[in-house]
């Protein structure tokens, strides 16, 4: 075989992959660099900035503010029950009658003892007249006058004594009558007419209940800790006392997510309770529509400082760094830079930044997975994603 035969002759033998191989090697120089990634977007607003003032929260029951147990004044047997149970009365409604006629016959008595206390009375009066006229002849001594004098001031004392047991036995008359001594809701009646109930001699029956409604009263307990900052604010100037100034109370009823009570602060103890630590409070609370009962739970928020301004932003742009709250800022080179703050409470959905943020920042609210400290991102305002999105 000619040697240039041999030398162009195909190499019979390599395996298909070893070929690839070799061709994969031989464009190795000739591959483009691959292009910078780009920077991911955020979306960035600055802190909003406004006059807020904290808020502390407590837990309260509603209680009401007048309350009557209605009871039996004299005893006797229930002929009727003029309410209807769980309705509305007004003072002075009409809400069980007893009989009446035993004490109708007592008081009957005692009208006819007051007449002959009466009859006796102008009688000694008139004795006393006619000796007062003889003694000036001397007919009758002055014994004799002193003895009708002493006579007319028994019978003055009798008449006395039998216009009390009139008046009593009246008032046992009128008691057969059990009105609403205040205006509320009532309970349920717990004595059926034909029972013998008891009056106030020999332990008086319970009749039923009635609880006012507008307006409410609400009781929650204050903490020491709570109490001891807002008495140093009173006497900084920064915040009026409670016991001093109706302050303002917001109530969140149960299973609402925003308050729909307002009130005003009405009483606080004299001490705090040494079993808990804690301060009794109570606020009044208008009650229109009869919707809160005596019993409920609610969530109190009391006023805790005095106004403020303050900047805020939504709980979604802060995240957390180990025990630290922190927030990504975009620089001015588009760079992300994290920052540790200070957080306080909720305020209208906002939540306030003590310290540690500039109003001026450009702060992420969106795209915070996407940020990296140092790292450059695309940053567009929320009007801007709006407008985008139309």
């Amino acid at each position: 075989m000619n040697p240039i035969e041999k030398r162009h002759r195909p190499i019979r033998g390599l395996s298909p992959l070893v070929l690839a191989a070799a061709l994969a090697l031989t464009g190795c120089g000739d591959k483009p660099p691959a292009p910078a990634a780009a920077a991911p977007p955020v979306t960035v607003a600055q802190p909003v900035k406004r006059t807020v003032t904290d808020w502390d929260e407590f837990t309260g029951r509603f209680e009401a503010v007048e309350e009557v147990q209605v009871r039996a004044r004299v005893g006797g047997f229930v002929t009727s029950v003029e309410f209807r149970d769980g309705a509305f009365v007004k003072a002075g409604d009409l809400l069980y009658v007893i009989d009446a006629r035993p004490f109708e016959a007592v008081a009957e008595q005692a009208n006819g003892q007051l007449a002959d206390a009466r009859a006796k009375a102008e009688l000694a009066k008139r004795e006393l007249d006619r000796g007062l006229s003889l003694v000036q002849t001397s007919a009758v001594s002055e014994q004799v006058v002193d003895q009708r004098r002493q006579a007319l001031q028994a019978a003055h004392a009798a008449e006395t004594v039998a216009e009390g047991v009139l008046k009593a036995a009246q008032l046992n008359v009128e008691f057969t009558h059990v009105i609403a001594p205040i205006a509320g809701r009532v309970s349920r009646h717990l004595v059926t007419p034909g029972n013998l109930v008891q009056g106030s001699d020999g332990g008086s029956t319970l009749l039923t209940s009635i609880v006012s409604l507008d307006p409410i009263y609400i009781y929650f307990d204050v903490d020491e800790a709570t109490y001891l900052r807002n008495n140093r604010l009173w006497f900084e100037g920064k915040r009026p006392s409670s016991r001093d100034t109706p302050n303002p109370v917001q109530v969140t009823l149960t299973g609402e997510t925003k308050p729909s009570h307002d009130g005003r602060m009405d009483f606080i103890d004299n001490r705090l309770d040494v079993s808990t630590g804690t301060l009794r409070s109570r606020a009044v609370i208008p009650n229109k529509d009869m919707s809160i009962l005596p019993g409920q739970f609610g969530r109190v928020r009391l006023i805790g400082s005095a106004p403020y301004e303050a900047l805020l932003l939504p709980d979604t742009a802060i995240a957390t760094d180990q025990s630290r709250k922190i927030v990504f800022v975009v620089k001015d080179d588009n760079t992300v830079e994290a920052k540790p703050v200070t957080l306080g409470p909720l305020d209208e959905g906002l939540r306030v930044v003590r310290s540690g943020l500039n109003a001026d920042d450009r702060v992420i609210v969106e795209g915070l997975q996407r940020a990296r400290v140092g790292a450059k991102v695309s940053p567009h305002t929320a009007a801007d994603k709006a407008g985008a999105k139309k």
